[in-house]
């Protein structure tokens, strides 16, 4: 009998185990819609509880999220946990932070998915909404153009943002890039983000 028992809690253990190494739910999502101040997220701090407030509604729980924001002060590679990441079905985005800045990546227009699931209008569709705030580089390290930390949704400063379907005007490697690809312009207010292709929206990752 306790022998039994031992290989029966052994069993559930390993049971348990396997699944935490097997998890696929949601780690990753862009947002469905900017909060409603353009560029003035309320800093990271702002940005990440919308991030977790978008996911909660989904039925999303026990997950730390962060938004892929950088500051003057803060990488936004070094804030989002080591991965492996997920989108709203399931399919991985990237294993670990080197492969997510790499072209081993599985960021594209069918995998960059809002938090309800659904794809994120790109290049050719309309309105084209592919332009996702990040105020990063291509390896995820700060840029100068961060509307001001994400506190600035006025006529003033600007933002690098990212392609989620990886399209641009052309085939050069920026117009491809998820996170860097150009600035906006005319401001930081969501008007001026459509102006170029966007709409305010980021990327939410899960750091747990």
């Amino acid at each position: 009998m306790n022998n039994k028992l031992a290989f029966a809690v052994a069993a559930l253990i390993g049971g348990v185990a396997w699944a935490h190494a097997q998890d696929n739910s949601m780690s990753f999502f862009v947002t469905s819609v900017n909060p409603g101040k353009g560029g003035d997220l309320g800093g990271l701090d702002g940005a990440d509880a919308y991030c977790s407030k978008l996911a909660a509604a989904t039925g999303s729980s026990g997950k730390t999220w962060r938004a892929y924001l950088s500051t003057d002060s803060v990488n936004a590679r070094d804030r989002i946990g080591k991965g492996p990441w997920y989108n709203a079905k399931g399919e991985k985005i990237a294993d670990d932070v080197a492969s997510l800045h790499s072209d081993k990546n599985n960021l594209t227009k069918q995998t960059a998915l809002n938090e309800k699931g659904e794809v994120i209008n790109g290049r050719g569709d309309s309105p084209n909404r592919h332009d996702m705030l990040t105020g990063s580089k291509t390896d995820g390290t700060a840029a100068p153009e961060t509307c001001g930390n994400w506190t600035m949704g006025g006529a003033e400063g600007a933002a690098i943002v990212g392609h989620s379907d990886r399209t641009g005007l052309n085939d050069s490697a920026e117009a491809k890039s998820w996170n860097a690809s150009h600035s906006t312009r005319g401001g930081c207010t969501v008007e001026a983000f459509k102006g170029t292709g966007g709409d305010g929206l980021f990327y939410c990752f899960a750091a747990n």
